[in-house]
């Protein structure tokens, strides 16, 4: 656990929980508003929480290349996450064009 300063370790941690939070409240405003398609931008960012985890668990074990793969993963994490991401803003996009439409 020795790898980052607690100062770090704070930022990871802290940004970890915001993540959190901002897909429950997403998730909440797309329920609140009855446009459910804002669910998946929630679902989208799934991902990139799951990119966040792997660092901070490869951190917290002190980088060890026993524990390369999530390095991996996490890259690929992010990757997937990017495309979700961009595929649920195109998404929201689209359903709140065709509701304004209507």
């Amino acid at each position: 656990m020795n790898a980052l300063s607690i100062p770090t370790w704070i930022v990871h941690v802290s940004s970890v929980i915001e993540w959190i939070a901002a897909i429950w409240l997403i998730w909440t405003y797309g329920e609140v508003t009855k446009n459910y398609y804002w669910r998946w931008l929630s679902l989208g960012m799934l991902p990139a929480l799951v990119s966040a985890m792997c660092a901070c668990t490869w951190h917290f074990f002190d980088n060890p290349s026993s524990l390369n793969w999530l390095v991996t993963l996490q890259a690929a994490m992010t990757v997937v996450g990017n495309c979700t991401l961009c595929a649920a803003a195109w998404w929201i996009w689209r359903c709140s064009s065709q509701d304004i439409a209507n």
